[in-house]
């Protein structure tokens, strides 16, 4: 006669938790969690002691109180007599510009040196290989030092514009001069206009892309797009009343007077980022491309598609998958690299909440702890955003 198998689970005993399985792993984990949070917690508490020790509180009272010091980039209005959390908010908003700035320019210059870096020209492939490896192998430090040496003593003083027609955009030793925008009655309409023309633009991309894989068809997206960006806002500016004007920079005195001016300081590390970052992001394009067989350019070539095409519509699309992960990283220590504006006089974060405010006010943990959840906030934003690309970009395999 067949004896039935027992299913009955054994009775939990205190030493499963090492010797089982299926508990030990739970068990690692939370007693390392328990060795974390017990070795943060006396780091904590031995700061506050030594902070006590030294007659210090620890508050956030400091970023209510005058700053006291003036900021040369501004992308909002602040004086010496603002706080110290407007202060710390101009040099964020400084931080993301050069930062944006930064990213958008080294994409650019990173695509074109790792798709030249492949030419079949001899001479353009050994210029990509000269540039690639001379930012890369110099430290980003002395690049920044040495683009604001060339700014600042090759581009032409102020007085040599005197007698000349400038135009609406003035390149100075001391930073570029471009139109300031004034908006009047009407401007809210035109900017929302505008906006749903771009939003226009990225429907129509979407909508000729299903196209192209359902029928084999190409739209011309190129010519769409540019007539939605261009024609409604065109003519909604006429109809409105040319609700938005332009104040060019005009020579006054000893310097320019009117338009927004990018200073000196920030042109040069905003060069600098742009082509160090570059330089690495040209390997990481390099190296997608080349993991796409050859098979598959040769395979375009066949259909007849020309080579630029042949990139854009075929190598390009299969070598994002390995581009896009490395390329975030790029991102990051571009952002992080950020904070070398210093060396040039260019006020970011660090120069005004870890600089400047945190020698004035003696709130040297308070400020680092602000500037290091800036820093990581960033960060974690632009790896979640990136990510998300990388989702959608990414080949959809059986």
């Amino acid at each position: 006669m067949a004896v039935a198998a027992s299913t009955e689970t054994p009775a939990f005993r205190f030493e499963m938790l090492w010797r089982d399985e299926r508990y030990r792993s739970l068990t690692i984990q939370a007693i390392a969690m328990i060795v974390l949070m017990l070795g943060l917690t006396w780091l904590v508490n031995n700061a506050i002691e030594n902070l006590a020790a030294l007659g210090k509180t620890f508050d956030f009272g400091f970023l209510s109180q005058p700053a006291n010091y003036d900021i040369n980039q501004q992308l909002i209005d602040y004086t010496s007599r603002s706080s110290n959390a407007r202060a710390a908010l101009v040099g964020i908003l400084n931080t993301l510009l050069v930062a944006f700035l930064g990213c958008v320019t080294a994409t650019i210059i990173g695509i074109a040196a790792g798709v030249a870096r492949l030419s079949n020209n001899w001479l353009v492939a050994r210029l990509m290989t000269v540039y690639v490896e001379a930012f890369r192998n110099v430290p980003l430090l002395i690049w920044i030092l040495l683009t604001a040496s060339i700014v600042n003593t090759s581009l032409p003083s102020p007085r040599d514009y005197r007698g000349l027609d400038t135009g609406p955009v003035v390149v100075t030793n001391r930073g570029i001069y471009i139109p300031q925008p004034n908006f009047g009655e009407g401007s809210l309409i035109l900017l929302i206009i505008f906006a749903l023309s771009i939003a226009a633009i990225f429907m129509v991309r979407a909508w000729a892309k299903r196209r192209q894989e359902s029928t084999g068809e190409q739209a011309p997206v190129f010519l769409i797009g540019l007539g939605l960006l261009i024609v409604p806002s065109l003519i909604a500016f006429f109809l409105l009343g040319r609700p938005i004007s332009l104040t060019l920079p005009e020579l006054a005195g000893f310097n320019f007077q009117g338009g927004i001016q990018l200073r000196d300081s920030l042109i040069a590390l905003w060069v600098a980022l742009s082509l160090y970052t570059g330089a690495f992001i040209a390997e990481i394009v390099r190296a997608g491309i080349l993991s796409v067989s050859k098979g598959q350019s040769e395979a375009a070539f066949a259909l007849g598609l020309r080579p630029n095409r042949a990139m854009n519509l075929v190598i390009l699309p299969q070598a994002l998958r390995v581009i896009i992960p490395p390329l975030i990283s790029q991102f990051l220590n571009l952002t992080k690299n950020s904070s070398l504006a210093i060396a040039v006089g260019y006020m970011d974060a660090t120069g005004t909440l870890g600089g400047i405010t945190l020698n004035q006010t003696g709130r040297e943990m308070e400020c680092i702890l602000l500037l290091m959840g800036f820093y990581l906030i960033v960060s974690l934003s632009i790896s979640a955003v990136m990510n998300l690309y990388n989702n959608r970009v990414r080949l959809v395999e059986r």
